[in-house]
């Protein structure tokens, strides 16, 4: 492949054509590392703003510009979110992961960009609990409203460390529960109220562990009185047996009527 287009009338000027071979470089180096998905639309706008709303897409899309500080992905049918998906988007502000089929998120999902994202939106979509550290050291305000969210210990961890986007904070609601009187209620007012799921959660592993260590003890006493029994059984049936058998005396004394017969 030969030189850059400027530079090929500097051919036959060496110094002239390293100078321009340097400078090519140097703009090479500085421009994107990635250009912008065919599937999307990108526009400049202070940084990349990359739109890929309403495009069937079923994941995040790969090589997205390093440059994006806005990234629309609604309206997809985006069923997961893996581990480090936006690691390399280090200037990314805005995310927009709002209706979709979102069913799961893993822990560490948006390190790489936790620094600088100022908005999540994640409403709308199937979510119904988090790994704890999902969101890490996250300081964006973050959507979470009309998820089937149940509302147990995990989730009351991550809500927790979050900074929950105070217009639709009423909107994240209790789809299920561990305790059935906080279905349909908001979250946020549930635990105002000073209930803590973490507890309902030890009270529940502690009747677990309580029934199964009765469980336990009534196998072992059931065992012991079995085989108290069973020996007992072996017991008489000995003594039977025993008793069953000719005994001494009455032996020797047959034995003596056959010598004096002799």
């Amino acid at each position: 492949m030969g030189p850059p287009e400027p530079c090929r009338s500097f051919i036959k000027a060496p110094l002239q054509g390293s100078l321009c071979l340097v400078g090519t470089l140097l703009l090479l180096s500085f421009a994107p590392a990635r250009s912008c998905p065919k599937i999307c639309h990108c526009t400049e706008r202070n940084g990349m703003v990359v739109q890929c709303t309403s495009r069937n897409l079923e994941g995040i899309p790969p090589n997205l510009p390093r440059d994006t500080v806005v990234l629309l992905l609604s309206s997809n049918r985006i069923r997961h979110v893996p581990q480090e998906a936006f690691a390399d988007l280090h200037r990314l502000r805005e995310l927009d992961l709002s209706h979709n089929a979102l069913e799961s998120v893993e822990a560490d999902a948006f390190q790489g960009a936790s620094d600088s994202l100022q908005a999540v939106d994640l409403s709308n979509n199937h979510l119904s609990s988090l790994p704890r550290d999902t969101f890490g050291k996250l300081h964006a305000r973050v959507r979470l409203s009309h998820n089937p969210w149940h509302c147990e210990c995990s989730l009351q961890e991550v809500l927790r460390k979050l900074r929950l986007d105070p217009e639709t904070v009423n909107e994240v609601n209790c789809y299920t529960s561990v305790r059935e009187e906080y279905v349909g209620q908001p979250v946020i007012h549930v635990l105002d109220s000073g209930i803590n799921f973490c507890n309902f959660h030890h009270k529940t592993t502690d009747v677990a562990m309580f029934v199964a260590m009765f469980c336990w003890f009534f196998m072992v006493t059931a065992y012991i009185v079995y085989y108290i029994k069973h020996n007992q059984e072996d017991a008489r049936r000995h003594m039977e047996y025993l008793k069953s058998l000719p005994s001494t005396s009455h032996i020797s004394k047959d034995y003596d009527t056959a010598s004096s017969v002799f």
